[in-house]
């Protein structure tokens, strides 16, 4: 009996790898996992897992999260030795993800030399940014060197973006729309007709909001204060700004949004209520960019779940038009804004791993062409 064809898709992290099988034909979900990592013995038994998981289908592509794509990869890409070399050379930009990205592609190729993996990048989707939404006010040889706003979430933008038209008017869907992408790891994007020319996360996913642990946007005066004035090495200020600061630094008990709705301590409070003040002033400043606003968009984790969250950031932004109806967005119903709100406000679940399988699927079996990619050397 034949093994059912299937697409695999991977996102591996320092402590996860997160694995769905995709039918080939139609991209129907087959099966998946969650493996957590503790140690390196713990990875070898997740890969020894995957590669049975593996053994029982006909594996036709496999697709992988790449967080990093630098100014080349503006698009998904068939990974070849010189691509794979290319993504290698972009470990500097996402020191704590890229490496993870790239092992598991390493040992397919060894365990599956001749089955086609294919990057998709997180930082593409942003790529169609205007010059003036991508570099920093720093001296242009920096620039050159390929300092500029990356950006990040792409895959879960880009997703969100493929699916609004079928819940949203053409205006909403096409016009001026901000998403919020809003977990433990968090960022916004401003899209015009399904495109970003805009989005909060930087040169690294520590810019913009404030996150579960990171700090988001800060006065660049700060690290190099503790740096200077306080005697910290660089290693010991990335740690307080990546691990130990956004809800859980100011919480001082929790890096989770659920937790944290849950308490009674007022620090508690306050680290929600910085929350979603900050991503209300993101969302507003993205509206200079689009000229307005036709849609917001809330997904991923606490996007998705978090009622209160949603209905505290909208009423910062009631000025702009957008107000929410408190039964829908109870309910976490796709539409949840008011009668009579001028912003329609919707709730969409992102599915970045579809999203991969889509783009594997269109390059290994439909043989769609993907732009031709000369890697540089910079940045």
């Amino acid at each position: 009996m034949s093994k059912p064809q299937a697409i695999l898709v991977i996102n591996a992290g320092s402590s996860s790898i997160k694995t769905k099988l995709y039918a080939a034909d139609d991209l129907r979900v087959l099966d998946g996992q969650k493996i957590e990592i503790t140690d390196e013995a713990g990875y070898d038994k997740a890969f020894a897992d995957i590669l049975d998981q593996m053994k029982r289908y006909d594996i036709v592509g496999v697709g992988h999260r790449v967080v990093h794509g630098g100014r080349d990869f503006n698009a998904p890409q068939v990974i070849t030795p010189e691509v794979l070399e290319a993504l290698e050379a972009l470990v500097p930009l996402a020191p704590l993800h890229q490496p993870h990205n790239i092992r598991p592609v390493e040992q397919i190729a060894r365990a599956y030399p001749n089955v086609p993996q294919v990057a998709c990048f997180d930082t593409s989707f942003h790529r169609t940014m205007p010059r003036l939404n991508e570099i920093y006010a720093i001296p242009r040889a920096l620039t050159d060197e390929g300092m500029i706003k990356y950006g990040f979430h792409g895959l879960s933008y880009e997703y969100i973006s493929s699916v609004l038209p079928e819940v949203a008017d053409e205006t909403a869907a096409k016009g001026r729309v901000i998403v919020a992408h809003l977990g433990n790891g968090a960022s916004m994007c401003a899209m015009k007709d399904g495109k970003s020319v805009a989005t909060s996360m930087g040169f690294t996913p520590l810019d913009g909001l404030m996150m579960g642990t990171r700090s988001g946007s800060i006065d660049p005066g700060l690290p190099l204060h503790l740096i200077e004035q306080k005697g910290m090495a660089p290693g010991q200020v990335s740690k307080i700004f990546q691990k130990e600061s956004g809800l859980k630094g100011v919480s001082g008990i929790s890096s989770d949004m659920r937790v944290l709705l849950q308490s009674s301590d007022p620090a508690a409070k306050e680290a929600v209520d910085l929350f979603c003040l900050q991503a209300a002033r993101q969302a507003a400043s993205l509206v200079v960019d689009l000229g307005g606003l036709d849609a917001l968009v809330f997904t991923a984790g606490i996007g998705e779940n978090a009622p209160e969250i949603r209905e505290k950031i909208c009423a910062h932004l009631a000025h702009l038009g957008v107000n929410t109806e408190s039964a829908p967005n109870s309910k976490n119903e796709t539409a949840i804004h008011a009668p009579g709100s001028k912003v329609p406000v919707y709730v969409i679940p992102t599915d970045e791993g579809l999203m991969i399988a889509r783009h594997t699927k269109a390059l290994v079996l439909d043989k769609t062409p993907a732009p031709v990619v000369t890697p540089s050397r910079k940045l």
